[in-house]
């Protein structure tokens, strides 16, 4: 399967931004499992399929293999990498060090101004699961929560997070896609959109934690997830 086959072909629109959003619209497509693992992508077919020139598209790759998503392979194109259990264990590990305290520091600091912008892109990661989109969901979702993170006051820590969340392959989507359960993993947004609004800064850091934690479960498909794993 080649990335957008029998999906949701994501077109970007050409704007001075273009190397940023095709290597965005691209780091998705391969952390949702849209482009395949050993499977080799030339710059001219992702050209034809996202509707740009071969130019951003060959440069926004050469980008994703300093993050260690693909490898560039010369006359070829890049390969995705493979990401192992363990690697999965590792930076899910990583994640939970990092994030929910983050968010419990960030909640008391978030102003009502910004509640607004972040619920919306809440409800865009429940609309992108309803549609299937998955490419759109993770988008959505790493907004959502680095909104959040930004607000912590520590630039480094949100860069970090971005790269750690660029290193996991969540397959599992696919296989949650189908069993109609995305849905309830998209929601989960919301319950700690409602306890940062409450500024019950302890119950927005244990919602984070317990959604990370699906990464290794329902996500992954490393774990069946356990009774009362589901916060929201």
């Amino acid at each position: 399967m080649t990335a957008g086959e029998g999906r949701n072909v994501v077109r970007l629109s050409k704007h001075p931004n273009i190397r940023d959003t095709v290597k965005r619209a691209l780091r998705s497509a391969i952390i949702s499992g849209e482009m395949q693992p050993g499977r080799v992508y030339s710059a001219p077919s992702l050209a034809e399929q996202f509707g740009v020139s071969s130019t951003p598209i060959r440069e926004a790759m050469l980008g994703l293999t300093r993050e260690g998503l693909v490898i560039a392979l010369p006359n070829r194109g890049f390969q995705v990498t493979e990401v192992s259990e363990e690697d999965l264990r590792e930076v899910t590990e990583l994640r939970l060090f990092l994030e929910p305290p983050a968010v419990e520091k960030a909640t008391p600091l978030i102003p009502e101004s910004a509640f607004p912008a972040i619920r919306a892109q809440a409800d865009l990661i429940v609309e992108s699961a309803e549609r299937g989109d998955l490419v759109e969901y993770l988008s959505a979702d790493g907004d959502f929560h680095l909104a959040i993170l930004r607000w912590a006051g520590n630039a480094r820590l949100s860069d970090q997070v971005q790269t750690l969340r660029s290193q996991t392959r969540l397959f599992g989507l696919s296989t949650l896609l189908e069993r109609g359960q995305l849905g309830d993993s998209a929601r989960e947004h919301y319950a700690i959109m409602d306890a940062i609004e409450a500024r019950d800064a302890l119950r927005a850091r244990e919602l984070v934690h317990g959604h990370i934690g699906h990464v290794l479960g329902d996500w992954s498909g490393a774990a069946e997830p356990r009774a009362g794993d589901r916060s929201a």
